[in-house]
């Protein structure tokens, strides 16, 4: 019976290719990176805080790089297809964006899928630099030692229930999609709330 003990020993062969898949997984991705960064840290099979400084990096890379496109694509797609869809994809999930755009950008961290809409939209609307970076660096500090203590709790849950390296993976996969579908489930549940909130500050102002 194979355990855990064979995922640690082989990450721990290949650490440097381990925390490069980390850094550059954050750029394309992030949640279920940052949570498996978190769950083979537990195991013992990378160290903490130099994967946290990874994920970091790696946030910090996304951050810059997304805005940097918006600028880009605005100098030069202005009013194309695609941004209009992405400002309509904002405008669902962040009806105050233009209002608000510090907490706009910072909430976006935490609803899957929105962040990096919300980045590229940001270079594209030339937010304040000062003003969002600010943003991304508050939520990133947050956002990644959360996903990382998560990852901690889903390794040692799953190392309560076998620590034979199949069901074990099996258990993480689970709650990994556990965490996604409860995300979502966040998501709407907010974007409900802002539908509301909206309407009736809509009405308080035909009422003025």
């Amino acid at each position: 019976m194979h355990t855990v003990q064979i995922l640690n020993h082989l990450v721990r062969e290949h650490q440097v290719w381990a925390y490069l898949i980390i850094f550059f997984g954050l750029i394309f991705e992030g949640e279920v990176v940052v949570i498996t960064a978190g769950v083979l840290s537990y195991l013992g099979a990378l160290d903490f805080k130099l994967s946290l400084a990874f994920i970091l990096a790696g946030g910090m890379a996304k951050t810059f790089g997304c805005y940097y496109l918006g600028m880009l694509l605005h100098r030069k797609y202005n009013y194309n297809k695609v941004f209009q869809y992405i400002e309509k994809r904002v405008a669902y999930f962040m009806p105050r964006f233009k209002e608000k755009p510090f907490w706009s950008i910072f909430l976006s961290k935490f609803i899957m899928g929105v962040n990096y809409l919300v980045l590229i939209f940001s270079g594209y609307n030339k937010i304040s630099f000062k003003t969002f970076l600010k943003a991304e660096i508050i939520s990133t500090i947050i956002w990644a030692p959360l996903l990382l203590s998560l990852g901690f709790f889903f390794s040692e849950t799953a190392l309560r229930v076998s620590r034979e390296i199949g069901k074990f993976s099996l258990i993480i996969f689970l709650l990994v999609v556990a965490f996604l579908f409860f995300d979502k489930l966040v998501s709407s549940f907010y974007r409900i709330f802002q539908y509301f909130s909206n309407n009736n500050n809509g009405n308080n102002g035909d009422k003025e």
